[in-house]
């Protein structure tokens, strides 16, 4: 902003307000959360919320596909529950679930419980045919009892024990929802088409800003300059945090958000039920978790006046753009 390169004064503005916002959230997590007893109440409870809403969009999927909570009709195609994009809802359960697996093999009296939730939660990804997010959930739910294994923190009977038991448990539930839709996903003769273009593009405006970038908040604005192919559609976000918080910001914001994944590392890892913030870190490779926060508020798009129609977005999202 100081020194006029931005492509755009005002997106620059707003991001720096969303930035702001969101590192005031930061502080006062880390002021509240002091309190271990806080915490842990907090733990508890997002863990309940994020099962309750696995429960509630897997059902919408199934029953409401064109509407939020059965009651709002909308244009969207891939929303689960009130997270319109879902890759944001899957990066949303791959935070929550690692908490459910630690608790599941931590409390042995209520294990039963909490696999039942791993598995409802692991569901929903499934439906939402997210493949970054079915393979991270997947690794989770491996990675979560090894680790505590290997940290003595659970026996190797209850972690196979668990293992067994969430197997069972999985396998019912993703054939309850069937994982047909993600799994063609997969198979794909290109599964990366589309965000390939975004990201070399990206990588041009990195190579001609390197230390500056475009400014924050501006890569929808910069990125015709160096799109490499025209699809028709409105390129919203760079389909990767990491290369658009370079594009953006140059090279020496992308490394502050890596200093911030790597000082993550430890306490995530120390903790065990944390590893889901190095989930959504790595999601971020290729997509945009970050860009835009997964639970926000919700509204439908305005009637088009004449001469602007809907336009489908690399995210599905409508857009008035002009014809």
């Amino acid at each position: 902003m100081l020194t006029g390169h931005t492509v755009y004064a005002f997106d620059t503005e707003t991001a720096t307000v969303k930035w702001t916002a969101l590192l005031a959230v930061f502080f006062l997590g880390l002021s509240l959360f002091r309190s271990a007893s806080v915490a842990r109440w907090f733990r508890s409870a997002m863990l309940w919320f994020g099962f309750l809403v696995s429960v509630m969009a897997t059902l919408q999927t199934f029953t409401s596909r064109h509407s939020i909570f059965w009651i709002f009709s909308t244009e969207y195609t891939d929303n689960m529950g009130p997270i319109l994009y879902h890759n944001h809802y899957a990066a949303f359960i791959e935070v929550v679930l690692p908490i459910a697996l630690y608790e599941a093999l931590k409390r042995e009296g209520t294990s039963l419980l909490y696999s039942g939730m791993v598995a409802a939660m692991y569901a929903s990804v499934i439906v939402s045919a997210s493949r970054a997010g079915s393979i991270l959930t997947t690794a989770e739910i491996i990675v979560v009892p090894l680790l505590l294994w290997r940290r003595r923190r659970a026996d190797g009977a209850v972690v196979r024990s668990l293992l067994l038991r969430m197997a069972v448990l999985i396998a019912v539930f993703t054939a309850i929802v069937g994982p047909e839709t993600v799994w063609n996903r997969f198979w794909e003769s290109d599964p990366y088409a589309g965000r390939r273009e975004l990201a070399i593009a990206s990588m041009h405006m990195v190579a001609a800003n390197p230390w500056l970038g475009t400014g924050l908040g501006t890569w929808p604005t910069a990125y015709p300059r160096y799109a490499i192919t025209d699809s028709g559609r409105f390129a919203n976000q760079a389909h990767s945090d990491w290369l658009q918080w370079a594009a953006e910001g140059g090279i020496p914001f992308a490394l502050m958000l890596a200093a911030l994944f790597f000082w993550s590392v430890r306490p995530a890892l120390r903790s065990v039920w944390g590893l889901g913030v190095l989930s959504v870190f790595l999601h971020a490779t290729v997509d945009y978790p970050f860009s835009r926060p997964a639970l926000g508020s919700w509204r439908h798009p305005p009637p088009c006046p004449s001469g602007f129609r809907p336009n489908e977005t690399f995210e599905r999202n409508p857009r008035r753009v002009l014809t």
